[in-house]
């Protein structure tokens, strides 16, 4: 009996290593803030493939986990106590392996909590509002002749590039010099935003010089290029 036999998912994605992170997921930007951190942390972890092109986040044994149906999720076998955890949201999971791991979160409280308002940052505005463009500008919703959806999420996706441009005036990173959750969990959906979602022009995203520069910074890191690609579909 291993930690993780009372965990239905693992009956669907069984694991090779069941003392390490299980984490489910595919590399989409929410799936890949988590492939980022647990190879920039190094924290031991075993990917399993969560297609959701296939509906496998709706699978039981899936939302036995994340009774919401949503990538990325996980499982520590090795959780608060030494008892195993499972987690899903992925600013959840973000918290809860900078804390495991003792790095990429400031340990100061006052700055600990203004990294986590930009964590926030992310999942209320920019990961909502860019895949929305997502949406209207490369999916089923480019086929939507009024125009008035697309116009309002490049507008306000405009808006967000500029709050974070203003955040990174004079800043390698979103808290100042050291890389943390905050960038880790936002370079995924700026990327996507300007290569699968093809809406570099669309919102003026080279005009955002402060942005551009980070997110090549953020790109040339080794651990960011191994995360984007994992789990792959292969």
């Amino acid at each position: 009996m291993t930690p993780l036999s009372d965990f239905p998912i693992a009956t669907r994605w069984p694991a090779q290593h069941p003392d390490r992170i299980q984490l489910y997921s595919l590399n989409t930007p929410n799936g890949v803030k988590v492939s980022i951190m647990l190879e920039e942390t190094g924290l031991p972890y075993e990917p399993h493939l969560v297609d959701i092109m296939k509906g496998e986040s709706h699978l039981p044994e899936f939302l036995s986990l994340n009774p919401n149906g949503k990538i990325p999720a996980i499982i520590d076998p090795d959780g608060p106590g030494g008892q195993p955890l499972g987690l899903f949201e992925s600013g959840a999971i973000l918290l809860y392996l900078a804390d495991k791991a003792g790095r990429f979160i400031p340990a100061d409280p006052a700055r600990r909590w203004e990294t986590i308002q930009w964590v926030f940052f992310q999942m209320a505005s920019i990961g909502p509002m860019f895949g929305q463009v997502g949406f209207f500008n490369k999916f089923a919703g480019c086929e939507i002749a009024d125009k008035r959806p697309l116009e309002r999420y490049v507008a306000e996706s405009k808006r967000l590039l500029a709050v974070l441009d203003g955040r990174l005036e004079g800043r390698r990173w979103i808290m100042g010099d050291d890389c943390t959750i905050a960038d880790i969990a936002t370079l995924g959906w700026v990327n996507n935003l300007i290569t699968f979602y093809e809406a570099r022009e669309l919102v003026a995203y080279d005009s955002f010089r402060n942005v551009g520069a980070w997110l090549d910074r953020a790109l040339a890191r080794p651990a960011v290029q191994r995360g984007l690609g994992i789990p792959g579909r292969g």
